[in-house]
């Protein structure tokens, strides 16, 4: 437990302070999250990100996270994501016979989907801090509430397993408290943030509700893909904790839903 409180604490006064300026140091420390977190998903199907199957998905994955508004030199030579997203798949598949299928076609999806998968995630995380400090204060808040409220409630009262095959401490009575913890949250950024002059009070307990669901639905999902291939963390690299992708699952799954609700 102190070795988790300290690591913990270390990553807060690291993280913090660089959300808070924004801009291009914030993007430059997710795009080293994300690269992170590609080297650990792909070591559990045994990709070396050192590969060039590895060097192609992070290619790929830096791409993805492109600011908005740093992606106008795209434009320049009249070129745009999902086209470079199609042409790196072509790429995939002409490595795949070059190594004469040494390089699956399950080895391939699976870069694919894992792009995809943090890419969206954090390419989202970046432009809602772009859309400003409160929003992105509201998404982390209301995350780290959420499984802070799930955690402790269902320490508590915690009876009914949620889905043991997957995740066997979490219950439903912790998940139902963590659907309060973030409404909790959304009743405070409502009275007392600019939040409230932006969308009505009803409509942000609903987003809120969604979101919280929707976090520990990310959690389940890194749960699911570890339980898979067998490992316990994701990586060491915060010890205690586990690894990077085992502190941004919920992230990858709330940060998107602020702009698909039209919250931003």
């Amino acid at each position: 437990m102190i070795q988790r409180i300290i690591t913990g604490s270390i990553a807060v006064i690291i993280f913090l302070p660089i959300a808070y300026l924004g801009g291009i140091p914030f993007t430059i420390l997710c795009y080293i999250m994300a690269s992170l977190a590609l080297f650990e998903i792909l070591r559990m199907k045994k990709i070396s990100i050192f590969s060039i199957t590895g060097f192609l998905a992070l290619l790929l994955l830096w791409v993805f996270l492109l600011p908005t508004e740093y992606s106008e030199f795209l434009l320049h030579i009249d070129v745009e994501k999902t086209e470079i997203l199609f042409f790196g798949v072509l790429i995939f598949l002409s490595h795949s016979v070059l190594t004469k299928n040494r390089v699956s076609y399950d080895d391939i999806g699976f870069c694919i989907i894992s792009v995809l998968y943090l890419g969206i995630g954090f390419y989202y995380m970046i432009e809602t801090r772009f859309a400003g400090l409160t929003f992105f204060a509201f998404a982390l808040i209301l995350i780290w509430l959420t499984d802070s409220g799930a955690y402790f409630i269902g320490r508590a009262f915690g009876k009914k397993k949620l889905w043991p095959d997957i995740s066997p401490n979490k219950t439903i009575e912790g998940s139902l408290g963590g659907i309060l913890s973030a409404i909790l949250v959304a009743i405070v950024f409502y009275y007392f943030t600019e939040i409230g002059n932006a969308i009505s009070f009803v409509h942000l307990i609903i987003v809120s509700i969604i979101m919280s669901i929707f976090g520990q639905v990310g959690d389940l999902v890194e749960s699911a893909l570890k339980r898979f291939y067998h490992v316990k963390d994701s990586g060491k690299l915060l010890p205690g904790h586990g690894g990077m992708l085992d502190r941004v699952d919920s992230w990858l799954f709330v940060m998107p839903l602020l702009h698909f609700l039209n919250i931003i």
